[in-house]
């Protein structure tokens, strides 16, 4: 995304590197001003919601200016890099913003298909467009066709074109504070950034509304003496500011937690067989090169669970009041890093074999903690597993991630005693937990997915019988 100032000079808006994103952390700037860069070179490294991403300059010149410094959060569409075209020709028929007449513009060709973009490789030209900021209402020219304007900005032509848009802007969290206070975010006043309604405004548009006392003739008093701001001692406390995934993360896990009623079902099992049959396939020629351990096995038990009940597999569509029942499952697994907790999916992992199913776990494993792990790798997930067993736990409550109907967290396999075959002996065990959305999932169906995990995992021949 791009934008013209001079002849030769070219200003490199930050793009929206995902799906929706509004803003990004500049992590790392690979170039300087006086630097020489080409078309594609990757200039520097930004931090969204989701992940870390590397952003390529779109053609060729020398820096002339950075314009905001490493840890920056820029909003999306705002210039961050100016750059001189070396050499090179400025784009023709470039129309100037004020010009009181429409410039003619060159007809684009029908069919012209996706055209090169910045992050990924191009986007048709139904490509859905962003809601636009308040606020934008500089003059401009009005392309004829969306697929021009979206072009237009593209290929540095200005900025397109804003959408004048009736919806207030505002967050999730927002929305449903004004829902559940009655009130209507089209009759508050946005305080926030870009137009932005905050708590703040939904909360100031509440105290309005409290019967007025009847107004009687007095004094007004002095206002009292601004608060001094609140110190902190550095020495004994540390702030954080809360940006990038973990930022994402608390406002999912809130909107999750508060939008989907939780229901956690758990239950004790010996996985004694399963362990034996992990470290058999260890041996397998199969496996060569591969990592075999407990998760691969457990995933695909819940795989199986979900196969044989495939009614958990789906997702609540607020807007048209539906369930969608997904016919194929995205498998997430929950990934600490050191930017915080991610959620990557694997791709259609109901349609894996196991050999494909443990090569899968570890090339998103080794992605995530590079940091490296993309976007899209995150999103479209159906069910999740989170391995709380790594840290000791025995168990959790695990919340849902987003749009998912359930997710299952796993305890520590601990050697305790179990009663086997009329004997209490040393046993492997583990506690697993099963969170389900109570809109999609009522008790019984919960309790059949719980019970066929537990029961594959206790005897892990089923996976064959089951399957």
């Amino acid at each position: 995304m791009t934008t013209m100032t001079e002849a030769s000079v070219r200003e490199f808006k930050m793009p929206d590197v995902g799906e929706g994103l509004t803003e990004a952390e500049i992590l790392k700037w690979y170039v300087q001003p006086g630097d020489t860069v080409t078309d594609g070179q990757v200039v520097c490294e930004v931090e969204t919601a989701k992940a870390a991403v590397e952003l390529p300059i779109p053609y060729d010149g020398v820096v002339r200016e950075l314009h905001f410094p490493e840890g920056t959060t820029v909003d999306v569409g705002t210039a961050i890099i100016a750059v001189d075209l070396a050499g090179g020709a400025a784009p023709a028929a470039e129309a100037p913003a004020a010009q009181p007449e429409p410039a003619q513009e060159e007809p684009k060709p029908e069919g012209s298909g996706r055209q090169p973009v910045l992050v990924g490789y191009g986007v048709a030209q139904t490509s859905t467009k962003r809601r636009p900021r308040k606020g934008a209402g500089v003059p401009h020219q009005e392309p004829s066709t969306p697929a021009q304007a979206l072009q237009s900005e593209l290929n540095g032509h200005g900025p397109a074109p804003a959408v004048t848009s009736d919806r207030p802007l505002a967050k999730p969290p927002v929305r449903k504070l004004a829902k559940d206070l009655g009130v209507d975010l089209a009759t508050v006043t946005p305080t926030g950034p870009d137009g932005i309604i905050t708590r703040e405004d939904v909360h100031a548009a509440v105290a309005p509304s409290a019967p007025a006392a009847e107004p009687v003739p007095q004094a007004v008093p002095a206002a009292p003496a601004p608060m001094a701001a609140a110190t902190y001692d550095t020495a004994r406390e540390t702030r954080i500011p809360v940006k990038g995934v973990r930022k994402a993360t608390a406002a999912a896990m809130v909107g999750s937690a508060f939008t989907a009623p939780h229901v956690t079902e758990f239950v004790t099992v010996d996985v004694t067989r399963t362990m034996k049959l992990v470290e058999e396939l260890k041996q397998d020629k199969e496996f060569a090169g591969l990592r075999v351990n407990p998760l691969l096995l457990i995933s695909k038990a819940l795989l199986v669970a979900i196969k044989r009940n495939p009614e958990v597999n789906a997702s609540w569509d607020e807007a048209n009041q539906e369930i969608v029942q997904k016919h194929y499952v995205n498998l997430g697994i929950a990934a600490a890093t050191p930017r915080g907790l991610i959620v990557p999916n694997i791709k259609d992992a109901h349609a894996r074999t196991l050999p494909q199913l443990a090569q899968a776990l570890g090339e998103l494993v080794s992605t995530a903690r590079d940091g490296k792990t993309t976007p899209a790798a995150m999103q479209g997930g159906t069910v999740t597993i989170t391995n709380v067993g790594v840290f000791g736990v025995d168990t959790g409550t695990p919340i849902l991630n987003p749009g998912e109907s359930a997710i299952l967290a796993v305890g520590a396999i601990k050697l305790q005693p179990w009663v086997h075959k009329g004997k209490v002996k040393p046993r492997q065990v583990t506690t697993l937990a099963l969170s389900f959305d109570h809109r999609l999932v009522d008790g019984e169906l919960g309790s059949k997915v719980l019970a066929d995990v537990a029961a594959i995992l206790e005897q892990p021949k089923r996976l064959i019988t089951w399957a």
